[in-house]
């Protein structure tokens, strides 16, 4: 086993730190950086450059206790009908602000439950999605699965529009756990809707699980891991259940003395990488794993592998257009987010054609941090000639994050001719040395996260 004592003084089973999905992290977006900012910096997205485009549907029927999604309940199809409407309006408004010729390289719709859209109404938002962009020749589109809400004929639109990749949430098949956090979805549902992609030709599959959920124990998850390996899925994303009822009301339906504690739940991640090794799976990053025929591992293999607000990715496209509320859109000179609340949303949507509520705007010392943040956490590394070929004018501040580095982690970090490298054993400290690195203070951080 990895070597405890080290991962332990380092604070892994203490730590709340923020999962640098982006640097800043969102609690740090600004109030006073909104539609204006978000305005601007749509207008300056280069003439014929690829971006990608996130679409968020809040929506579910049920509301699983262990999300902190921005999401809320619904029982009937009138409220999501009627957002898809506002949708539309947002993409229009960014058509005409955008210049001419950017294409569409990759779309993702995510939630909530996107496939809680009726057919005709997902056939409607799709048809000015795609009226409203051009798409790349690698043009990949993705879209968040619920096996319990994925009705044929709404997986057919879907196929029919060119989704090529699935991901599909499992968190976890034990009858035990899904019980404690209100997400009943039985292995045959899951099976069903993924033997249908496929007879489709939709061979790129994911598959999301949690661990740390409540009732979890070592063998209930090792039989969950058996079952995924059996649906030979593309890719997984494995990740840690952040219980986290202050930020999250909904939490509070799961009872704290049934969760794993902080050795437990290493136990778990660290015995579902050598289950999925053994499967041959390879570890991308702290929390991902893909086969070899996977364009994550390809990407990887190469020093392409990026980090958005899904988590590791293969996508290079710089800007994201993030479409719905609660949305975020990155730009090369900062962030925007959408009002958080669907009323919000739709009511700014209704008056500006717009919904950035509050963002950031990066400085060249941002960028620096982002960039060495990312690169730690995408291939455990602090590669110190690179950083400061990428950011000359920066050269004395890399220099001395590297020595701060080597003085704070002697027994992580080893030295090559490029820079720092971590050691294998260290990799699930990436985060906490990635908030060495954070020019913010994260003592009291509202997106921290147990590891």
């Amino acid at each position: 086993m990895q070597n405890i004592d080290t991962l332990s003084r380092h604070g892994l089973f203490d730590a709340k730190v923020p999962r640098y999905t982006s640097y800043p992290p969102a609690n740090h977006f600004q109030n006073d950086v909104g539609q204006h900012y978000q305005l601007s910096w749509l207008s300056r997205v280069q003439r014929n450059e690829a971006i990608s485009v996130y679409v968020h549907i809040p929506f579910c029927k049920r509301l699983c206790w262990f999300c902190a999604c921005r999401t809320q309940g619904t029982k009937t199809l009138r409220p999501v009908d009627a957002y898809v409407e506002i949708l539309k309006k947002e993409l229009q408004t960014i058509a005409q602000n955008l210049p001419q010729g950017v294409k569409m390289n990759r779309l993702h719709l995510g939630g909530g439950t996107p496939t809680i859209l009726s057919p005709e109404t997902m056939q409607d938002l799709l048809s000015e999605i795609f009226g409203t962009f051009s798409t790349t020749r690698g043009f990949e589109f993705s879209v968040e699965i619920d096996p319990t809400e994925a009705a044929p004929t709404l997986l057919q639109t879907l196929i029919d529009f060119g989704m090529n990749r699935a991901s599909i949430g499992v968190q976890d098949f034990t009858p035990a756990v899904q019980e404690a956090i209100g997400r009943l979805q039985t292995l045959e549902q899951t099976q069903t809707v993924i033997t249908f992609l496929r007879e489709k030709s939709v061979d790129a599959i994911n598959l999301d699980l949690l661990y740390g959920l409540p009732n979890q124990t070592e063998q209930s998850f090792r039989t969950t891991l058996n079952h995924v390996v059996a649906l030979n899925p593309d890719r997984l994303a494995i990740y840690g259940y952040a219980h986290v009822p202050w930020m999250s009301k909904r939490q509070v339906m799961i009872r704290p003395e049934t969760l794993p504690d902080t050795k437990q739940r290493f136990d778990l991640a660290y015995n579902a990488s050598q289950i999925l090794k053994a499967a041959n799976f390879i570890a991308i990053g702290i929390d991902h794993f893909a086969k070899q025929s996977d364009s994550l591992f390809k990407s990887y293999k190469a020093g392409r592998l990026r980090r958005n607000f899904q988590g590791y990715t293969d996508d290079q496209c710089h800007t994201l257009i993030g479409l719905g509320a609660s949305a975020i859109s990155r730009f090369h000179q900062g962030f925007s987010q959408n009002a958080v609340a669907t009323s919000a949303y739709q009511n700014r949507i209704s008056t500006f054609g717009l919904a950035g509520h509050k963002g950031y705007a990066l400085t060249s010392s941002d960028a620096l941090v982002s960039a060495m943040i990312e690169v730690l956490m995408c291939r455990f590394s602090f590669p110190t000639q690179e950083l400061q070929r990428d950011f000359p004018e920066q050269k004395d501040a890399i220099h001395r994050s590297a020595i701060n580095l080597m003085k704070l982690y002697p027994d992580v970090f080893m030295t090559d001719p490029a820079g720092l490298v971590m050691r294998p054993e260290t990799y699930p400290l990436a985060r906490i040395i990635a908030k060495e690195i954070d020019m913010f203070t994260t003592k009291t951080n509202a997106h921290a996260a147990a590891i």
